[in-house]
């Protein structure tokens, strides 16, 4: 008996290969969006107006605070191994940098991208073409190290805190790297299974965590008071080591790029902004009150997170011992766990790490989160990733071997991976200034453009200064922008001819013309526009019908396509009907590749009137291999050729396919 797809079952029971092959497939490529895949007829419906829906604001700043409030877990270890006593001053610096700087530049990126594209798009719409999409793509890299060194390095301190923790130390001796890559295991297994953010989630987490912190840094602050010898023996050695208040404050600035980590989820703040619900008149055009609302979260995320840096970062120096802060001891990436065993008990101080590795555990979400939001916005747009890009599930798989391999690399150490995350977290908040710096100066804002300017200058500096003493976070982030551009190029190449239009409009004369010469037979020129005058087209005409034994009484109908932007992919076309000189009817249409737009055309001439649709090519001069790259760069180059097999992917049935003329 013959199964339902015509073979017949194997002895091994093969044939249940097939619907079991399926089924995965499906799961794995569930959500997958076919834009740009099959026919494009008809122009893609509009979402349904459902209204906007969100949470208040203060509950998003939860969702992004998970990512914010858990560098606490490790940013005053880091400061102090950064900074060593003058770890209070130095984070003092990095807070006037946050507010002064960091703040206000956010606030403005919630204006200019109100739906949460952030800095990368608003620099994208100031560059065009292939430059755009490479710088685009360099920002992606950046990104991509700022988002897995998230995953990772917050995975890796999550395990500190569980091998550290005196009820498990023993057990989990040696281990880290195995616990890390547990951690980051099941991060990806949630998202496997199906991922959605959850706010109240995020709020119980936060809630809980910064409620710890607040008991730590109080009774913290309490021992400081009572054993007032510890802030007398740190101001002298102080003193003794740095000399004046003006010394400290020049070494403060010096050393304030290591501490950069503390400038970390701004750019989460807006990325979360879809989620923010303003007010009831707010609308997709002009959300008001989500971004007024937005400006709130971020202010007020900055003004929590600044208080409890300047708090932790001074009783964590004056009361823990300096060696306990370097690798090997008990203070290393856990500083405040440190305090919480130390003061409050262990049973306390369990609960702080049950916390803390829940918050890090959830930040690895929320990063992860980012990357599946961020890189599909771009990457299959720009042609520039598989179109399985698109689904979740795969590009999950994707990124959690990349963050093993990068813990391997980094061996799940802390230390070692604060580098490279603050190369991404840098190198994005330089993006976002320079993006605000130009849009003020376009609004003819003289002295935010200045602002903004001063505030580029130090970002930029800030970088310079990082990459160069720690090369290390530049070296990774140049891996995954070489990654990203090698993958991406080579993604546009294997689908240099897949028919990428995602819909076609005819206007009213060009619906004329084409339901007019379908009723004998639909021939179409291709032309390339040159003076569009009376011989050129008579001569195309006679040119046509010599080499191809065209009758005089076949009607014939030009089409020109203008490209725009050839390094576009996906896009709908529109085409306009004109007759030129009084007798030759034209087709324009103007899209970012000649060959696809042909092929698209001819595909929906095809489903509009029922007829195989004929085009006419001349052979175009010049050595193939260049020509393909001309059309692999420019859009155009060897149209006929090409054309043809894009039509040949686009409908495997040679019986359904236009046909394709060359003379």
């Amino acid at each position: 008996m013959a199964t339902r797809h015509g073979r017949p079952p194997s002895d091994d029971g093969s044939a249940s290969e097939g619907p079991r092959t399926s089924r995965l497939r499906a799961w794995m490529l569930e959500g997958l969006s076919d834009m740009g895949k099959g026919k494009p007829s008809r122009p893609a419906e509009p979402a349904p107006d459902t209204g906007h829906k969100g949470q208040r604001w203060w509950r998003v700043m939860c969702l992004t605070g998970v990512d914010y409030f858990s560098t606490l877990g490790y940013q005053p270890g880091i400061a102090a191994l950064a900074a060593g006593l003058l770890s209070p001053v130095a984070t003092i610096v990095l807070v006037v940098v946050t507010l002064v700087g960091a703040l206000p530049v956010y606030r403005r990126v919630a204006e200019e991208s109100p739906h949460g594209e952030g800095s990368i798009a608003m620099l994208e719409r100031l560059l065009s073409f292939w430059k755009g999409k490479l710088f685009v793509l360099t920002l992606l890299g950046f990104a991509a190290t700022d988002f897995l060194i998230t995953i990772t390095l917050s995975a890796a301190d999550a395990s500190t805190h569980l091998v550290e923790n005196p009820h498990l130390a023993e057990a989990l001796q040696d281990k880290q790297m195995i616990v890390t890559l547990v951690l980051i295991a099941l991060l990806g297994a949630v998202f496997l299974k199906g991922f959605l953010e959850a706010i109240g989630v995020a709020v119980a987490l936060v809630g809980t965590y910064l409620a710890l912190n607040a008991v730590v840094v109080v009774t913290g602050l309490w021992h400081v008071i009572t054993e007032g010898h510890v802030v007398t023996d740190w101001a002298s050695a102080l003193t003794a080591q740095h000399g004046n208040v003006f010394a400290m404050v020049g070494v403060a600035l010096l050393v304030f790029p290591k501490l950069a980590l503390g400038l970390s989820g701004f750019e989460t703040g807006v990325a979360v902004m879809p989620h923010v619900a303003g007010d009831p008149g707010d609308t997709e055009e002009k959300p008001t009150g989500r971004i007024r609302d937005t400006k709130k979260l971020l202010t007020t995320a900055a003004l929590i997170m600044s208080v409890f840096l300047i708090c932790t970062s001074f009783i964590t120096t004056v009361l823990i011992p300096a060696k306990e802060f370097e690798s090997g001891g008990q203070a290393n990436g856990r500083a405040l766990a440190y305090l919480a065993h130390q003061y409050l008990g262990n049973t306390f101080g369990t609960v702080y790490d049950v916390a803390t590795i829940a918050i890090l555990w959830f930040a690895g979400a929320s990063a992860l989160a980012g990357l599946l939001n961020l890189m599909p916005r771009y990457l299959p747009r720009y042609g520039m990733a598989p179109h399985w890009a698109r689904a979740v599930r795969p590009m999950v798989i994707v990124f959690t071997l990349v963050a093993f391999l990068v813990t391997w690399i980094f061996d799940a150490d802390v230390d070692a991976q604060g580098g490279a995350y603050a190369t991404g977290v840098l190198v994005l908040i330089c993006s976002a200034a320079i993006a605000v710096t130009i849009a003020a100066r376009k609004a003819g804002q003289r002295g935010w453009t200045i602002g903004f300017a001063v505030i580029s200058a130090v970002f930029v500096y800030t970088t310079v200064v990082n990459v160069i003493e720690r090369p290390d976070g530049v070296k990774i982030g140049a891996c995954f922008i070489a990654g990203i551009i090698l993958i991406s190029l080579l993604s546009r190449l294997g689908r240099a001819f897949e028919l990428r239009v995602t819909h076609i409009e005819l206007d009213e004369l060009a619906t004329r013309f084409v339901q007019d010469i379908s009723r004998r037979t639909a021939r179409f020129v291709a032309n390339e526009p040159d003076r569009r005058d009376v011989a050129e087209y008579r001569e195309k005409v006679e040119q046509i019908r010599h080499d191809n034994d065209i009758p005089v009484h076949e009607d014939l109908v030009f089409v020109e396509v203008t490209v725009t932007d050839p390094s576009e992919f996906e896009a709908g076309l529109r085409v306009r009907g004109e007759v030129l000189h009084g007798r030759y009817r034209v087709l324009t249409v103007e899209s970012s590749s000649i060959p696809n737009a042909l092929a698209a055309l001819l595909l929906h001439v095809r489903d509009l009137t029922g007829t195989r649709p004929h085009i006419y090519f001349e052979w175009t001069e010049g050595n193939p291999f260049a020509n393909f790259l001309r059309f692999f760069l420019f859009g155009q180059g060897d149209v006929a050729p090409v054309t043809r097999e894009v039509l040949r992917e686009a409908e495997p049935d040679r019986a359904r396919r236009p046909y394709v003329h060359v003379g």
